[in-house]
């Protein structure tokens, strides 16, 4: 188990966190919803838990990027991920 803000994580919880804030189209507040951790505590978390090349990487991909916030995407978006994210191939 994992302690951020107080909160403990099981593993799953943990890599779940982890594998939405890489997705692109999954906002901060969807986090922040399911699992009670706002944009700050997931910068923590990721800086926690990633290599510090792997971090920097993320950050430099979420820094700025309208899908990750609710208030800077497009009402045209609509979905949290790509469609052809979860298909079979």
């Amino acid at each position: 188990m994992t302690t951020i803000n107080n909160t403990a994580f099981t593993a799953s919880e943990l890599s779940r966190i982890i594998e939405m804030a890489w997705e692109d189209r999954t906002p901060f507040e969807a986090i922040e919803v399911l699992y009670g951790l706002d944009q700050a505590a997931v910068i923590q978390l990721m800086r926690s838990q990633l290599k510090p090349g792997s971090f920097k990487l993320w950050r430099k991909r979420t820094k700025g990027r309208t899908t990750k916030h609710l208030k800077l995407r497009s009402p045209a978006i609509d979905r949290g991920y790509c469609p052809t994210q979860y298909k079979q191939r």
